[in-house]
């Protein structure tokens, strides 16, 4: 079993997730008591927050870099960052790391080709709805054409994750309208929707909406598993 290690804090709701998913996969696996081998450093969300309104992505890279090498020096033999929006940085940091980084959009690309989907819909911040970190590399490395939402949904997908979800927030009328967003897209064309952040699985699943949904962190953290189990290599 490889040691997985996990850049979280971003948010610590779904860093706990990830780590509550990779455990029990390897239970699952393994059964008895096995459980995974993992090393968690987990960021300060606010001075992310700061950086991401600022515009500071070089303080952002700077960070999960550093906090990437610390993985590898405590001993871990892949990364996996536990945040959709800070893989903006991915690629640069990717480069001078010793072990692979595992992609959040790749693994969930290889999820959507496996459903024979083409076209989907995309939730996130606003920062991962507008920049290409996620819809480029799904569009450039995989042909999957990306929807996202109106420009209202956007504000308002953006809006709930900063001021509810990030601070363990999550109501039944936020997910009525983040569901209403789903199947509008859904009405538009798109065959699946990405729940492209990793705390919107933690308001919307499967049994909400008949909207095939790719839930980005179960995906990552299901590769996470494969790569420790050795069940698949990371290209790079």
């Amino acid at each position: 079993m490889k040691t997985i290690g996990i850049i979280g804090g971003m948010t610590w709701e779904s860093s706990a997730a990830y780590y509550r998913l990779i455990n029990q996969e390897v239970g699952r696996q393994l059964g008895g008591n096995f459980s995974a081998k993992l090393i968690l450093v987990s960021a300060n969300f606010e001075e992310f927050d700061q950086w991401q309104r600022a515009g500071d992505w070089p303080a952002i890279e700077t960070a999960v870099d550093d906090m990437a090498q610390s993985l590898v020096r405590a001993g871990a033999d892949c990364v996996v960052i536990a945040c959709n929006t800070q893989h903006e940085v991915a690629d640069t940091v990717a480069e001078r790391l010793p072990v692979p980084l595992i992609h959040i959009a790749d693994v969930t690309a290889e999820a959507i080709q496996r459903a024979g989907f083409r076209k989907v819909g995309l939730l996130g911040t606003r920062y991962t709805m507008e920049r290409q970190f996620i819809r480029g590399r799904l569009k450039e490395r995989f042909g999957i054409d990306v929807m996202l939402p109106d420009e209202e949904d956007q504000r308002y997908i953006h809006q709930k994750i900063y001021t509810e979800f990030s601070q363990g927030i999550f109501s039944g009328s936020t997910r009525t309208r983040f569901v209403s967003i789903i199947e509008k897209l859904a009405q538009n064309g798109a065959e699946g929707v990405i729940l492209g952040c990793t705390e919107i699985p933690l308001l919307v699943q499967a049994q909400h909406t008949a909207v095939p949904l790719f839930d980005t962190t179960t995906l990552h953290a299901l590769a996470a598993v494969d790569f420790s189990l050795s069940k698949k290599t990371i290209a790079g």
